[in-house]
């Protein structure tokens, strides 16, 4: 049987996570890549401004 995982983002401690996907450019092929991150959710704007 399948386990089902409900919920892994989020701590006991009641600080939550977000997941942040975002389309980066390559360099040498400009062809886009996709970079995941998961980063607290009170940082997501600072880290969507930032290049």
């Amino acid at each position: 049987m399948a386990k089902k995982v409900v919920a892994t983002l989020k701590t006991a401690t009641g600080k939550s996570y977000a997941k942040v996907i975002r389309m980066v450019r390559s360099p040498k092929t400009n062809a886009y890549t996709f970079a995941e991150e998961v980063i607290p959710s009170d940082s997501v704007q600072e880290y969507l401004k930032k290049k």
